[in-house]
């Protein structure tokens, strides 16, 4: 039964509705860990008195009128029902990053967990690990949002009345200009052409077109499968370094390189000789779509100003790599084809375009059949991948000093999702998988580490 509608009721957005569907339903999860033992009032305390608390969003249920339509409503927050404290270890495991990773797993295939009679967020505090993981519905907002709101807590470790200072967010930022920018018409027709190109390919892919099977393949169901979860550390320094190898290459373009080298190396291993070079194994990235990026746009995202506005502003690329056997004579192709790919996706309006009709469809058709189409082109794509840059200098919240930063999200029909985050000088990728389908992920995250490795010393050598 619907609840009568009130006056001080907000709709919820499209994209919040379509993370409330069964095929769609998601749970970001940011993981932070602390240098020292975790005191509960002081954290609480932090809590109760930060910004998260003073944003409708997070002080809000979500209830349904009696059409069935989602909206938010106000309500007092019980600061004891949204923090789950854990005084005991969470795993038998040998260390804590493998006790964490293991815990998140569960995690991740629980996105029916958190309580519709409140706020929708909480706050896991594993003490034995002194880690916190904050758990928020998709539905409040996307990761640049969350990511925002997080940071604005926390302090700098060298000046303590000082926020985080980040340059960027996002995951593969999508080029912001509109044609009206274009300053010449070969720009103008090589953004026409390529926003023809990529539109239709994502059309095509939400239909019928999918990715050949492979070792890594998911598919429809197996969000329900259970999962393993291990974590890549890359030195940005290292990333940084291959940035002088090809001109003008980004982190994102390095990182993409990493995924394309170490993927095709674990495949090597998984199916050594039964895979065609040049196979396509297609990834998702998230695309931040506001015009501005980074922490200091944080007012704005609160007040809903035009083009920084709360809540979740994305679009996708579908970004294809191709298998290559490790026996590679130049292993910075990858990072040529990497970069030459992306800088035609930014290009084009394909971010633009899916986060579009994805309101469209939300808007006109219903949540049901934009989640439908959500859910298609999930499975017929490989894998899932996002960047978040987050602050280089060292960060502390309730006066406890930030050792990691590191996020990632319920399961998909991926059987593989790939998340990072950098922090101090470090990048960390939290690599989900479907433990059934790779059942070694913390080989595969090696792959990648050491795909980073080969890239840096081919580097070296050229230079």
């Amino acid at each position: 039964m619907g609840s009568p509608a009130n006056d001080s009721d907000e709709p919820l957005t499209p994209a919040g509705r379509l993370f409330l569907q069964p095929e769609t339903n998601q749970i970001i999860h940011c993981v932070i860990g602390l240098k020292n033992p975790i005191d509960i009032h002081a954290m609480k305390a932090e809590i109760l008195n930060s910004l998260m608390l003073k944003h409708p969003r997070f002080t809000s249920i979500m209830v349904r009128d009696h059409r069935g339509f989602e909206h938010w409503r106000r309500t007092q927050v019980d600061i004891d029902r949204h923090v789950v404290i854990i005084d005991h270890p969470v795993s038998a495991a040998a260390d804590d990053q493998s006790a964490i990773n293991e815990y998140l797993s569960e995690l991740s295939i629980d996105a029916s967990g958190l309580s519709a009679d409140k706020p929708l967020w909480e706050i896991h505090i594993l003490k034995a690990h002194k880690c916190g993981i904050f758990r928020i519905h998709h539905s409040l907002g996307d990761g640049i949002s969350l990511m925002s709101l997080l940071l604005a807590n926390c302090r700098k470790v060298n000046d303590p009345d000082a926020m985080p200072t980040v340059v960027s967010f996002g995951g593969t930022k999508s080029n912001g200009r509109n044609w009206m920018d274009w300053r010449n018409l070969w720009d103008f027709v090589r953004m026409v052409w390529f926003s023809f190109i990529f539109v239709m390919e994502f059309i095509v892919r939400c239909l019928w077109v999918r990715d050949r099977k492979t070792p890594v393949s998911g598919g429809a169901g197996v969000e329900l499968w259970p999962r393993k979860m291990a974590t890549a550390r890359f030195l940005l320094e290292d990333m940084k370094a291959l940035k002088k190898a090809v001109v003008n290459a980004t982190i994102n373009d390095i990182l993409f390189a990493i995924i394309s080298c170490g993927l095709s190396r674990y495949l090597d291993f998984r199916a050594p000789n039964e895979l065609k070079d040049g196979l396509r194994i297609t990834g998702i990235a998230m695309v931040n779509l506001r015009s501005q990026q980074g922490l200091q746009v944080l007012s704005d995202l609160m007040k809903g100003n035009s083009g920084t506005r709360w809540g979740n502003k994305f679009g996708m690329f579908l970004l294809p790599i191709y298998y290559q056997r490790s026996n590679i004579s130049d292993p910075l192709e990858y990072l040529k084809r990497a970069k030459q790919m992306i800088d035609r996706k930014k290009q084009s309006l394909e971010g633009h375009f899916s986060y579009k009709i994805g309101n469209f469809v939300m808007s006109n058709l219903g949540a049901k059949f934009a989640s439908m189409l959500n859910y298609r082109v999930l499975c017929n794509t490989t894998f899932t991948i996002s960047n978040v840059v987050g602050p280089q200098e060292e960060i502390m919240i309730a006066g406890n000093p930030v050792t990691y930063l590191r996020a990632n999200n319920s399961a998909l029909p991926h059987a593989l999702t790939l998340n990072m985050v950098s922090y101090a000088g470090m990048a960390d990728m939290q690599v989900q998988v479907a433990k059934d389908i790779i059942p070694d992920p913390e080989f595969l995250c090696k792959c990648f580490e050491d795909a980073l490795l080969e890239l840096k010393k081919h580097a070296t050598l050229k230079n």
